[in-house]
């Protein structure tokens, strides 16, 4: 399958690695929010800087809506790192983690002139680690290895022999 994309075996292992440290970051930014006992993104989303401030502080000001919205975040973090992780419903994770990943980046954007309350990892214009790591998402989205070294080439293959198309 490998000649098939056009991929060499560098370039398979290039991807699947890219993939597997982002799934594992996910995976493990997800897992501790679950195991925290009282974990919340209640503070995260009250000190909101970005062009959408206010709509992350009223998230955080409804005690229901904050419970979903941690339900969300931390299970959300948590399946996408584990799909990418082994390759599961790649493409579906990639998606969904470039889309968690663009909502910290609007929570706290990296712009000149904007009171940032979190501490940041360094001093930041415009690129930061969220928006780096949705750049490596797009190109995981772009250049998929997952159906060659992830669950997704099983599924695939099973969806084959079901349709078929797999006939020798």
């Amino acid at each position: 399958m490998v000649k098939k994309m056009g991929y060499s075996g560098k370039q398979i292992f290039a991807l699947t690695f890219l993939r597997v440290l982002i799934g594992w970051h996910f995976l493990y930014e997800g897992l501790v929010k679950i195991y925290t006992p009282g974990w919340s993104a209640g503070a995260y989303l009250e000190g909101a800087t970005g062009p959408f401030s206010g709509l992350f502080k009223n998230l955080a000001q409804q005690d229901v809506v904050l419970s979903i919205v941690d339900l969300l975040n931390a299970w959300g973090l948590a399946l996408v790192g584990f799909g990418l992780f082994v390759g599961l419903f790649s493409k579906a994770c990639k998606i969904f983690g470039i889309l968690l990943l663009a909502l910290y980046y609007m929570a706290y954007p990296p712009f000149a002139g904007l009171d940032q309350n979190v501490v940041a990892e360094g001093s930041y214009w415009i690129v930061n680690k969220n928006l780096i790591e949705i750049g490596a998402l797009v190109v995981l989205l772009v250049f998929p290895s997952s159906y060659i070294t992830g669950l997704d080439k099983y599924l695939s293959e099973v969806k084959n022999m079901i349709s078929g198309r797999n006939k020798k």
